[in-house]
C-alpha cells in the first residue's frame, strides 16, 4: 500500500522510538523522510539520548522499505539549524507535506537542579515543537498542496497528575502547551488546507521509558507513576501502535480532520 507516493515527511526525534517508527511506517506507505536527531545526551536528564548510530539505523530501515531519506544531527532547541536542514531536505526531495514533531523529553525523578531542568524540557518539548513547524510552514504553504502537521504530546498533556517535581510539572506544562499552539495553527493554516492535530499517547515502549532510572521509580512505587494506568489492560504501547494511528491520520483518509487533541491512549484519559 503506497497512500503516500510522493510526498516527503519531516520528522524530529527519528534516532529511536516513535520517530524511528513514524520514519519506517511512512517509508512504507511511500514517503520520503527528513529526519533529525539530537544524538547526545543533556545533563539535566536522567537517561540517554538516541545515538548517531541509532539515526544511521534508522535511514537504514527507511531504506530497506524503499524509501528515500536524509539525516543529520540536530537539537530541536536551535531554530537556525532545524531550518537550514529543513531546506536541505526541501532542496533534495523537492517538496514537504507531512511534519511530525516528535522530538521530546522527560524526567520525572528529583534532581539537584530543578531551575534548569524545568527549561530544558519546555525549551525541547515546547520551544522546540515552536522551531519545527515554523520552520515548515513556508514550505507547507508554497507547495500550495495543503498538508498534515502532527505534534506528540502525552497523555500528560491531557490530564496532570500531582507531583512537586519540575520535570513532572515541566512536561505536563510543556505536552499541554503544545495543543494550545496547534489549536493556534489549524485556524491559522486551515485556508491552505494544512491540517494540524496534536497526539496523546500513554506509555510507550521507548528510550524514554525503558531505562534504569525510570525502572526505579517503577519499583520503588512512586506516587506519579501509579497514578498513570491505562483503562485497558495493556501496561505500554509499542512506538509502531503509534506510527500506524499517525500513518492514518496523515494520509488522505483524514483529510477532515484537523484542529483534534486524540488520545491514543489505552483509556488512560478516561480513568
Amino acid at each position: 500500500m503506497a497512500q503516500l507516493q510522493g510526498r516527503v515527511a519531516f520528522i524530529t526525534g527519528a534516532g529511536r522510538g516513535q520517530g524511528r517508527a513514524h520514519a519506517v511506517r511512512l517509508a512504507a506507505d511511500g514517503a520520503d523522510i527528513i529526519a533529525l536527531d539530537i544524538c547526545q545526551d543533556i545533563e539535566t536528564m536522567d537517561y540517554p539520548n538516541a545515538t548517531a548510530d541509532e539515526l544511521a539505523e534508522t535511514a537504514a530501515l527507511v531504506r530497506d522499505k524503499g524509501g528515500r531519506i536524509v539525516t543529520r544531527q540536530v537539537d530541536v532547541r536551535d531554530g537556525e539549524a532545524v531550518e537550514d536542514f529543513l531546506a536541505h531536505g526541501v532542496k533534495e526531495f523537492g517538496r514537504l507535506d507531512i511534519v511530525i514533531a516528535n522530538a521530546g523529553i522527560i524526567r520525572i525523578s528529583e534532581s539537584v537542579n530543578p531551575r534548569a531542568l524545568f527549561r530544558d524540557v519546555i525549551d525541547v518539548n515546547l520551544i522546540g515543537v515552536w522551531n519545527t513547524v515554523q520552520a515548515a510552514i513556508p514550505a507547507l504553504i508554497d507547495g500550495g498542496r495543503g498538508g498534515s502537521i502532527v505534534i506528540t504530546s502525552s497523555s500528560a498533556g491531557l490530564k496532570g497528575v500531582a507531583s512537586d517535581r519540575a520535570g513532572a510539572q515541566a512536561y505536563t506544562a510543556s505536552k499541554r502547551g503544545v495543543v494550545g499552539l496547534m489549536q493556534v495553527w489549524a485556524n491559522s493554516l486551515a485556508p491552505q488546507s494544512i491540517r494540524v492535530n496534536t497526539i496523546h499517547p500513554t506509555g510507550v515502549a521507548t528510550g524514554m521509558v525503558l531505562n534504569d532510572a525510570m525502572a526505579e521509580l517503577f519499583e520503588s512505587g512512586d506516587p506519579g507513576l501509579a497514578a498513570m494506568q491505562n483503562a485497558l489492560p495493556i501496561e505500554m504501547l509499542q512506538p509502531e501502535d503509534i506510527a500506524n494511528a499517525v500513518a492514518w491520520l496523515v494520509s488522505d483518509e483524514a483529510k477532515f480532520i484537523t484542529g483534534t487533541a486524540w488520545p491514543l491512549d489505552a483509556g488512560f484519559s478516561v480513568r
